[in-house]
């Protein structure tokens, strides 16, 4: 018996990088998934992003653990896709149990010289998606009288970052959102937490080196400042603190900020 056995878990960006590894994770742990991402490119950060292709290769491993897995091409700051992809996540399995809020973009740009498009976009993605996901699943949470919410921030949302202040302010406003709903969702045995990555070798860091003209290693050794001597984590690390998290093990975690950070925030 896993962690989190024949637990529901609805997980957004999930297509490639750190919802990826989350969704296989938990479905290794034991949970049925519900796999959200838009599944195309956007014109703002302008990079590629997951694919409906990388859903359905996703959709097969997690069928081959033995695992359901349901998957839903749809943006987090589009209400009625989200709605859709809740209500049928629901449908399937009368429950929800576990919400990681993934989805995210980044890209450089001194904060006084950002696009209000570059701002929008950043802003409507990491933070505002996050909470229009949420407000649809936290009712059913309540209804059950049991949940776990798990935002994915960053190290930029416990610090400032240069030319990353858009996503400081989005991965910064996920921390007051978590502790937050942590305060109001307790009542409801809804435990809230808030994970912080340093870098992660994801496919995020070949779309950041196409924006600068350089490579995903130069990227990850510019941005680390790890204590610990990697340019960047894998996603797996994410991943199992999440199930961690996600899990009883875990059960009076919550309110909290986690650095999964390699040491960054101690240097």
């Amino acid at each position: 018996m896993g962690d989190l056995e024949g637990r529901v878990a609805f997980i957004t960006g999930a297509a490639h990088g750190q919802g990826r590894a989350t969704a296989i994770a938990m479905a290794r742990a034991g949970a049925h998934i519900a796999a959200l991402d838009v599944a195309k490119p956007l014109p703002y950060p302008g990079y590629g992003l997951g694919t409906t292709q990388d859903l359905e290769s996703l959709r097969k491993e997690i069928e081959r653990l033995g695992r359901s897995c349901f998957v839903h091409a749809g943006d987090v700051r589009d209400d009625e896709a989200v709605s859709a992809a809740v209500r049928e996540t629901q449908a399937r399995h009368e429950r929800i149990d576990i919400l990681f809020n993934n989805a995210g973009i980044c890209g450089y740009g001194l904060a006084h010289e950002l696009s209000e498009e570059a701002w929008d976009a950043t802003l409507g993605i990491n933070l505002k998606g996050a909470w229009l996901v949420a407000r649809r699943i936290i009712p059913i949470m309540m209804g059950q009288r049991s949940g776990v919410i798990l935002n994915n921030s960053s190290v930029a949302g416990l610090r400032g970052m240069a030319r990353l202040g858009h996503y400081a302010a989005s991965k910064w406003g996920l921390v007051g959102l978590t502790k937050s709903w942590a305060i109001e969702l307790a009542p409801y045995n809804i435990r809230v937490n808030s994970l912080h990555p340093t870098g992660v070798d994801t496919p995020l860091n070949e779309g950041l080196a196409q924006l600068e003209g350089t490579t995903p290693e130069e990227i990850g050794e510019r941005s680390a400042g790890n204590l610990l001597s990697v340019p960047w984590i894998e996603p797996e690390d994410v991943a199992e603190m999440a199930v961690f998290l996600a899990s009883d093990r875990a059960r009076y975690i919550t309110g909290s900020q986690i650095p999964v950070d390699a040491g960054l925030l101690t240097r």
